[in-house]
């Protein structure tokens, strides 16, 4: 049988005002952490790309580069990045917990096929199709930079590597992006939709280093993404979704770059 918390999300009270000024410190120095940073330093690197010759259609960007010659360092960089997004992930979680919202009131109860797996399938595809279309819309009208999922030399761990990046991103963006970041804001009395906004907000400004379409299209799946939390009170779909996309991208990428003519 499924818990009442299992069913339907548990929004916390609003808080007192001295802890509301706890939650916001709290709120900053995570986001200067973790995604807040990472959304100045993608909209300079938008910035950069409309300066630069060619404009933001003519830069490309690698997602998983590679960071040594040597194979063994190469891995162990990869294997670091990795860690850091989970670290971010265990971070929101951590604190949540903290202050009384466990795992399983936020949406990381026990993983059920019909509940998390089916539904993460279906946002996979609701995603991840139209996604694909509108970049490479954007990237003909010179609104977004060519993305290269993967630049990692032919090692045997390539494969693995890539699998642990996109379970990675999942976990830390869905993590600290919907589940840490709502919460949060429902606690200094912020309205559901409010604090939706927010949240895809900040979801598609981490992806303006990709162009205008990137960090579009990441905000309409932040708001479909955070309306699904909102409403069931399941993270697992997010991030199976999430992870989904990703090595598509990734592994797809891999096995199709210059095999057909309408990849860029």
């Amino acid at each position: 049988m499924d818990s009442a918390a299992d069913a339907v999300p548990v929004w916390p009270a609003p808080a007192s005002d001295r802890e509301r000024w706890a939650i916001r410190i709290e709120i900053l120095i995570v986001l200067v952490v973790t995604f807040g940073l990472s959304g100045a330093s993608a909209a300079l690197s938008l910035l950069e790309s409309a300066l630069a010759p060619g404009g933001i259609g003519g830069q490309s960007v690698a997602l998983n580069p590679s960071r040594a010659t040597r194979s063994t360092i190469d891995l162990l960089f990869q294997l670091l990045s990795v860690l850091r997004l989970l670290g971010w992930g265990a971070l929101g979680l951590y604190l949540l917990w903290r202050s009384g919202f466990g795992p399983r009131l936020v949406g990381l109860a026990r993983i059920r096929l019909r509940r998390d797996v089916v539904p993460a399938l279906a946002l996979a595809t609701l995603i991840g199709l139209p996604g694909l279309g509108l970049y490479l819309i954007a990237h003909a009208l010179g609104l977004s930079v060519t993305i290269v999922p993967s630049s990692l030399g032919d090692h045997w761990w390539r494969l693995p590597a890539l699998i642990l990046s996109a379970m990675a991103n999942a976990v830390a963006e869905e993590v600290i992006v919907v589940a840490y970041l709502i919460t949060r804001l429902r606690q200094l009395d912020w309205s559901p939709n409010r604090s939706l906004l927010a949240s895809a907000l900040l979801r598609g400004s981490y992806h303006l280093y990709q162009g205008l379409g990137g960090g579009l299209g990441n905000l309409v799946m932040g708001l479909i993404f955070g309306a699904f939390w909102q409403r069931t009170n399941r993270l697992w779909p997010l991030i199976v979704a999430h992870a989904t996309i990703d090595c598509v991208a990734y592994i797809g990428y891999t096995a199709l770059h210059g095999h057909v003519s309408w990849l860029p």
